[in-house]
């Protein structure tokens, strides 16, 4: 059994930073495990190619949640990344951080002391090299690029001066001092191309004290005397178990859905729901698994009386051939679009202290996650709470490591989420109606010009909401004793043991969770080297 100071679960977003920074000191052998293959691939590096990966069963765990019983009992698709660089593989590459007031609520109210705006503000900036925002709330410099949309549509830029003629109003910079209005996101691109933390942080990077095992899901943490002192894993699918052994931690980052599966595989959990399972309970844990959080969007999807944008039609496939040559000379042009090219961050009433409601605006027609075909010109308008006060849990579906676990984000259980979701529904109506992106506007396809009072707007919400794919909480970070890792993500009742990733935060920031994912593995690998 080889034997290594840490031992990383998970190359993902999380876990491609800690496996850069631990490795930078020469002295400590560090094993990354990664249950996906290639992080590049022209699916993943172009930026259009999410097209793909999104239902990619090479790059996509392809989940399935329990039946949502406030949502018509629908099962709901569920990706999450399945490479190296994870999430930040597939995902729609927008760099927002969140609003300073949610860590100033994480360190105040939620028992995270360390982890307030200007403690972590600097670890954003270290990971940060921003090609176009030069100011003290940004980096210059780190490993991961962040700049503008190199070919916007027009349409894109229409949603922005339609949303400033609704009195939204702009913002150059939603991470800046003022996220509340509309822009056009920044994206985590380079050269026209995808920049995961993958490519950010380990390609290229080669280390003898550094070796990245892929194709290889790990089963099992293994635990002595009440210390993790490695773990096992089966390559590609094979019955073969293999271990390798960790001297100093296991740092589980394999995010809010497979870390608290693998710490009850591993008999850190709730007592009753492993021993159900027939699994030794090493540590009862109540909360492994619970405060599950996610944003659930819900889209407007309307045509257009132009062709600008670009559709599954005759007209717009045959723009693909010239985008192609395009993208190979240049890098610019159409397949360097995210599709979620522009945004908002809105308040769904007056007297909300803070903005509570996204939007992520693409110049094409979506559905169901884009397995839906809709042949026509024509936008789609997510919009999605960003706090949500619904809970929800992930369990074991089996004791078997290699099921995927049972994934039940509860949504619209709390009776103050539905209503946001509704007032968000009708801000977003009079931006598309609003010139100069309303003169261009044709039929409303979802919810349908028909569906205009307040029932029929929450039975076409509980119809066709859909995940924005921002899952947090499974394994709370706080100072008591029910949280799962204390403030220096130390699993609670284990040593040697650590999460990071998206599943410690105590609740949802608003926003996009990539970046800040990353700034959370930032923090502990300064924990980690401090002790």
């Amino acid at each position: 059994m080889g034997q290594f100071d840490f031992i990383i679960v998970g190359g993902g977003s999380a876990g491609c930073v800690l496996a850069s920074r631990l490795s930078e000191d020469v002295a400590t052998r560090v094993c990354l495990i990664e249950a996906g293959t290639t992080g590049d691939h022209w699916s993943i590096n172009v930026p259009a190619g999410l097209v793909k990966t999104m239902q990619d069963k090479q790059t996509n765990w392809l989940l399935k949640t329990a039946p949502q019983r406030n949502l018509g009992d629908r099962r709901m698709f569920w990706p999450r990344g399945k490479a190296l660089g994870g999430s930040s593989a597939i995902n729609g590459m927008v760099y927002i951080r969140g609003h300073r007031a949610d860590y100033d609520r994480w360190a105040s109210e939620e028992g995270c002391p360390g982890w307030d705006w200007e403690s972590v503000l600097p670890l954003f900036r270290r990971s940060e090299n921003n090609e176009h925002i030069h100011n003290d709330l940004h980096g210059q410099g780190g490993p991961l690029n962040v700049t503008d949309p190199r070919s916007p549509s027009p349409l894109a830029t229409m949603f922005v001066d339609a949303a400033a003629e609704t009195q939204i109003g702009r913002t150059d910079d939603f991470n800046g001092p003022r996220q509340e209005g509309a822009g056009l996101y920044q994206l985590t691109q380079k050269g026209g191309q995808r920049h995961s933390a993958w490519h950010a942080y380990l390609q290229g990077v080669e280390r003898p004290n550094l070796k990245v095992i892929s194709g290889a899901r790990v089963t099992r943490i293994r635990i002595e005397d009440g210390r993790a002192t490695g773990v096992e894993f089966r390559r590609n699918g094979q019955a073969e178990v293999e271990a390798i052994g960790a001297k100093r931690e296991v740092l589980l980052s394999g995010g809010a859905v497979h870390s608290p599966q693998l710490l009850m595989l591993s008999g850190i959990g709730p007592g009753p729901e492993l021993a159900a399972q027939g699994l030794e309970v090493l540590h009862d844990a109540t909360e492994v698994g619970r405060n599950l959080q996610d944003h659930l969007d819900v889209s407007i999807v309307q045509r257009t009386s132009t062709r600008i944008g670009f559709a599954f039609t005759l007209n717009g496939l045959s723009r693909l051939p010239g985008a192609i040559r395009e993208y190979r000379r240049n890098r610019t042009g159409l397949l360097t679009s995210n599709f979620a090219e522009a945004g908002i961050f809105a308040r769904s009433q007056p007297d909300e202290p803070l903005p509570d409601l996204q939007y992520h605006f693409l110049p094409v027609m979506s559905d169901n996650h884009g397995k839906t075909r809709l042949y026509a010109h024509g936008v789609t308008m997510h919009c999605c709470d960003l706090r949500p006060k619904s809970r929800g849990h992930i369990g074991l579906g089996s004791a078997d490591p290699m099921d995927d676990p049972m994934i039940d984000p509860n949504y619209l259980d709390h009776p103050d989420d539905l209503p946001k979701l509704i007032h968000g529904i009708e801000i977003g109506r009079r931006v598309l109606s609003a010139p100069p992106l309303g003169d261009h506007m044709a039929d409303e396809l979802y919810p349908g010009s028909d569906v205009q009072d307040v029932s029929a707007l929450e039975a076409f919400v509980r119809r066709k909401a859909e995940t924005i794919y921002h899952p947090v909480g499974s394994c709370r970070m706080g100072k008591d004793d029910a949280a799962v890792v204390d403030p220096e993500l130390k699993v609670r009742g284990v040593e040697g043991l650590r999460v990071v990733d998206a599943s410690v935060m105590p609740s949802l920031i608003g926003g996009n969770t990539n970046a800040p994912t990353i700034m959370i593995a930032e923090r502990a690998a300064d924990l980690i080297r401090a002790t």
